[in-house]
């Protein structure tokens, strides 16, 4: 059973595109190919949910652990 008083880690609120690490890392978290991230931050700019609804993907991202 999880405990009530965990936080939520913090989400990244930019999605910064500077270096292959951090591109790989969104790549991974939207589950798109690189190239559509970069497309998508040049597009709507680097807030992670303006990108993520252009990807057509869910923000965070994720499912809460239960």
């Amino acid at each position: 059973m999880a405990d009530e008083s965990e936080q939520d880690p913090i989400e990244p609120r930019a999605v910064n595109v500077g270096h292959a690490w951090e591109r790989a890392y969104w790549a991974r978290r939207f589950m798109v190919p690189v190239e559509q991230v970069e497309a998508a931050v040049a597009e709507v700019g680097d807030d992670p949910a303006r990108v993520a609804a252009h990807l057509g993907r869910d923000w965070p991202g994720h499912e809460p652990a239960t």
